[in-house]
């Protein structure tokens, strides 16, 4: 009987041991399926999408940050084709740059210098991104208007006289840069002199109240000089003495020089009237002046000139370039041209290298 009972004891242990074999069977399989099911699912879907995220994402042109916009200020001096041709130059480079992102505020002073500060205020009190100061005049008041809006010159011939700079390095500083529309007076000198190597006068006929011309006929008076000429300075005020000066300076001269001055380029009808009635030539300093009332002229192209001061500008607006260290550019070409109509009638012939003005 001991032995029967042992044996049941014996068979009831073996079956206990079947269910906890079993129970652990069961327990275990579970924690392998989701531990599969952590590993695989983090590690293919947020890889995929980290994969494709970059390239579905639109990216902006570099010169036209999203959302950003800007204001553009334009003071003029006077309505001429040298100044007319400079603002479009700079409102393409602008809006090649830019596109719809910028808009422009323009002015005028209709050859009023008076009128520039009150211009350059309206800007001012605009808030305004930048300033296009189009002509001496122009500049001279967004100088002293603001040093905190970044201001472009463009058709200024030296800044240096412009701003009363002492030590010239060719950067203002400050928010003030821009282009220059000096054309080579050494080489204008040269060409008044192969065109007219027997002439003993040279007139200089400029307007008293811009200080770019007033630098510009004293610079190749010098030059003149070194070449045998005796120079005159004929000085008139505004368009009010411009035919009697002019009459004064035929009456002394054997040719005439004006440079790039805006109230001779704004009235070159009125030199024209008097220089060929006495068949006196005129040099002009650029093209729009000698297209008036010249015969030939060393000159730059001021849309060219204007589309640089654009692209300065663009670079100024994205944050590319600093205004304060930026030098004063100049235009990249001078061009021999000539007048075929005034040189017709006063009967000029020149040389091979020179290139008719187009007509109107």
């Amino acid at each position: 009987m001991k032995k029967i009972i042992a044996l049941l004891l014996a068979m009831v242990m073996v079956f206990a041991l079947c269910a906890c074999g079993g129970e652990s069977a069961a327990t275990e399989a579970p924690t392998e399926e989701p531990a599969g099911d952590n590993t695989e699912a983090p590690a293919t879907e947020p890889a995929g999408e980290e994969a494709t995220e970059p390239a579905e994402q639109p990216t902006e042109p570099a010169d036209a940050p999203a959302g950003e916009t800007y204001v553009v200020g334009i003071c003029q001096l006077a309505p001429h084709v040298a100044l007319d041709a400079a603002t479009q130059g700079f409102k393409d480079a602008l809006t090649d740059a830019l596109g719809d992102a910028v808009t422009f505020e323009e002015k005028n002073a209709s050859g009023d210098d008076s009128l520039c500060p009150t211009l350059i205020g309206d800007l001012v009190a605009s808030n305004v991104d930048l300033i296009l100061a189009n002509a001496t005049s122009p500049l001279q008041a967004a100088a002293a208007a603001t040093s905190e809006i970044p201001i472009l010159g463009t058709s200024v011939t030296d800044y240096a006289t412009a701003l009363s700079i002492a030590d010239w390095t060719g950067t203002v500083g400050g928010n003030i840069s821009g282009t220059s529309d000096l054309a080579p007076l050494d080489q204008q000198a040269e060409m008044l002199h192969e065109m007219f190597p027997e002439a003993k006068n040279v007139g200089l006929l400029y307007c008293s109240g811009e200080p770019n011309s007033i630098y510009q006929v004293n610079v190749i008076k010098g030059y003149l000089e070194n070449m045998g000429y005796t120079c005159n300075m004929f000085a008139f005020t505004d368009v009010n003495d411009l035919p009697s000066v002019t009459q004064n300076a035929c009456d002394g001269s054997d040719v005439i020089y004006v440079p790039t001055d805006n109230t001779a380029a704004n009235n070159t009808e009125s030199i024209a009237n008097v220089v060929l009635q006495n068949k006196v030539p005129v040099v002009a300093g650029e093209e729009g002046i000698c297209k008036g009332c010249g015969v030939v002229t060393l000159s730059i192209s001021y849309y060219d000139l204007g589309h640089t001061t654009g692209e300065m500008a663009a670079q100024i607006l994205k944050g590319e370039a600093d205004i304060s260290t930026m030098p004063v550019q100049f235009a990249p070409e001078v061009t021999k041209e000539y007048n075929a109509a005034n040189c017709a009638e006063l009967g000029i012939t020149v040389p091979d290298d020179y290139t008719a003005i187009a007509a109107d």
